[in-house]
């Protein structure tokens, strides 16, 4: 059981399918495997092992199911604990929620258990999300690659668990970088996908295209794999799409090269390290090794960190607001402050990051007519000591707020476009630093492609699973 630990999810599921090895002892192998391991992450805090257990023998006792795309065949994975599992505590990273048990499965889990996934642990999340990963509920998540490290936030639980082994595959979901950053400080994989291709927990603002869930895994067939089994259309969530009619599996099977590539240190807003920018940079070369043409190039960024910080307080505030009378004591500040920015901001604020969005996104449609690709770091900093909460200084920069430092991830949250962040490289000290390819609207396909071509040219898939060290 060992050897399967450090297998790709792509294998793991062809071994299920073929019955070489059966859901049940998948589970117990990952269970070991947390067991010895998660004491010094806390990447898993919440435990769901019985109920997995019962889950593999019940849809091993089902028989076989079709061999369509996204079918998992019963493979175990951590869920975000800010998605709910059907009989399973959702903390959310809150004291206020810290007993919560969820009656049944959200959308986005329902549908990975549809599609033969089971639910193992929850993975930790910050308070309410953000992007250092630890609450007062569970503590901090510390990063496989160096115990000191933070791993981000907020899907830090989730990348910290398939860094190290405890998953194949596991769920994210991205507001301003949670899939992207946490991603970049782990080594592994995360893809923040087009609004609507992945139903969304019964959202409160179920119009608005902030906020996604998506696939996390260590390589990009493996993100392609589990990126099938999120997608879905559900009449609850108004923005979702039908599956794609060429499985994402299929896509990076045969990949097309890019031809032309944008590539910008710090997108003309963001302060960044000069070592990350130097080692995003030096990844350049692997796609001019495939022939692409890399220019020192991006849309015109300006007004961005403005215009989501008031559409992030305007959902803060619809989503949490009524916490703030009652609970103000045990919510954390920094959430504080971002659900009252939220409710003193005026029709004029918001009237005019809606402009300011609009004007983006028709400057990055044009940018997209020359490019087939925009490349920029996914994290400004390497990853941190874990009991700094936010970097406050970067390149001798002052962040002004708790998530002014992952401007270059928000800043392409309010595109729309599908980003995958990949690793890149390594920082003299060892740690992972990894970039965002971004890719045109509703363009996921060309984008894995492209994503699947780079991973080949690095090599970088395969320094995970580690050990924590």
């Amino acid at each position: 059981m060992d050897g399967l630990i450090g297998m790709t999810a792509i294998e793991v599921v062809s071994r299920l399918k073929r019955r070489e090895v059966s859901p049940l002892e998948l589970v117990d192998a990952l269970i070991a495997r947390i067991e010895a391991v998660d004491g010094r992450i806390n990447a898993l805090p919440t435990r769901c092992f019985d109920r997995a257990r019962a889950q593999a023998k019940a849809l091993t006792a089902a028989g076989a199911q079709p061999d369509r795309p996204g079918w998992l065949a019963g493979l175990p994975m951590p869920i975000k604990d800010n998605c709910d599992v059907g009989g399973v505590r959702t903390t959310q990273g809150s004291p206020i929620f810290a007993d919560f048990v969820a009656p049944v499965s959200d959308h986005t889990v329902a549908t990975l258990e549809a599609n033969g996934a089971i639910p193992i642990a929850k993975s930790n999340i910050p308070e309410f999300a953000g992007a250092n990963t630890f609450n007062t509920v569970f503590g901090a998540t510390r990063n496989p690659w160096d115990l000191r490290m933070s791993v981000a936030g907020s899907s830090g639980g989730a990348a910290a668990a398939l860094a190290s082994g405890q998953a194949w595959l596991a769920n994210g979901n991205d507001l301003g970088g949670s899939l992207r950053t946490p991603a970049s400080f782990c080594g592994i994989l995360g893809l923040r996908p087009s609004p609507g291709r992945v139903p969304r927990k019964a959202p409160p603002l179920p119009f608005d295209p902030l906020w996604v869930e998506g696939p996390m895994a260590r390589n990009v067939p493996d993100l392609a794999l589990m990126f099938d089994a999120m997608c879905a259309q559900h009449p609850d969530d108004p923005l979702t799409l039908p599956p794609p009619a060429v499985p994402w599996v299929e896509v990076v099977r045969a990949p097309v090269a890019p031809r032309r590539i944008g590539f910008s240190a710090d997108l003309g807003i963001s302060p960044v390290e000069p070592e990350v920018k130097a080692i995003c940079r030096d990844a350049m070369r692997h796609f001019e090794a495939i022939g692409a043409q890399v220019d020192e190039a991006c849309p015109d960024f300006s007004g961005a960190i403005e215009a989501f910080q008031t559409l992030r307080a305007t959902l803060v505030a619809a989503a949490l607001g009524q916490h703030l009378p009652n609970q103000r004591n045990r919510i954390k500040p920094d959430i504080v402050w971002n659900i009252e920015k939220g409710l003193r901001q005026t029709a004029d604020d918001t009237i005019r990051a809606e402009r300011l969005r609009g004007q983006l996104y028709h400057r990055i449609s044009a940018f997209f007519e020359r490019y087939d690709l925009l490349v920029c770091p996914a994290a400004p900093v390497p990853p941190f000591p874990v009991e700094i909460n936010y970097p406050e200084v970067i390149d001798g920069v002052r962040s002004e707020t708790y998530i002014d430092w992952i401007g270059i991830t928000f800043a392409i949250t309010l595109t729309s476009c599908p980003v995958v962040a990949i690793p890149a490289g390594f920082t003299a000290s060892g740690l992972p630093v990894g970039v965002q390819l971004v890719g045109r609207p509703r363009g996921e396909a060309a984008l894995l492609g492209a994503a699947a071509l780079f991973e080949q040219a690095t090599g970088l898939a395969k320094r995970v699973p580690l050990d924590p060290r």
